[in-house]
């Protein structure tokens, strides 16, 4: 993920001016919260997120793409 430095605030800054957090994810569509020099935490605006707009069948799409392909293998064994 690449990070936009507009993006950025510290822990201390997020904890002491959780409005700053929200000020930067509404005029960024997300705020990258740092902890120890590191990203750590992510708040995103669901309004600007793609991921928020998928339908409940095309969700449910994913998930089982994602189970299928963990567990391929067991599904294997159970089709014989």
């Amino acid at each position: 993920m690449t990070i936009d430095t507009n993006q950025i605030i510290s822990m201390t800054e997020a904890n002491q001016n959780f409005s700053q957090v929200v000020k930067i994810a509404d005029r960024n569509g997300r705020a990258v919260i740092f902890k120890n020099n590191k990203p750590k935490y992510l708040i995103v605006n669901i309004e600007d997120n793609p991921i928020f707009e998928l339908s409940d069948d095309e969700k449910i799409d994913v998930a089982a793409k994602r189970v299928l392909e963990r567990y391929r293998p067991a599904f294997e064994v159970l089709a014989k």
